[in-house]
């Protein structure tokens, strides 16, 4: 038995022939990436949409001055705004369809 062998997740070593079961994934962790992943796909989708009617070059600022970036980086940052905004909607939705009960229910120090 060397350390680099694995371990179940009760800590005990796996034999020759066996597989080792992973724990599952908390809760916390899946929400996150449910929520991250999914708007990370739809930032692409919208910035292709936008960049393909509007040309980097041709933005201006709200006073009417031309915005004096590389397209590169308006790229970026509208990808980044776009991923932003909609990760904020699906966390809002994922906070709305958490039970009632899960919100509620008393701190672990709590008495």
């Amino acid at each position: 038995m060397t350390a680099a062998d694995p371990l179940d997740p009760d800590g005990s070593p796996v034999r020759d022939g066996e597989v080792a079961v992973q724990p599952p994934i908390s809760e916390l962790p899946l929400r996150i990436s449910a929520v991250l992943w999914p708007s990370f796909l739809m930032a692409g989708v919208i910035e292709m949409l936008v960049f393909s009617l509007v040309d980097p070059a041709d933005l201006h600022w709200l006073g009417g001055a031309a915005v004096e970036a590389s397209a590169q980086t308006v790229y970026s940052v509208a990808f980044l705004v776009f991923w932003g905004v909609i990760a904020l909607a699906s966390a809002l939705t994922e906070l709305v369809l958490v039970e009632p009960d899960t919100l509620n229910r008393p701190y672990r120090n709590h008495p």
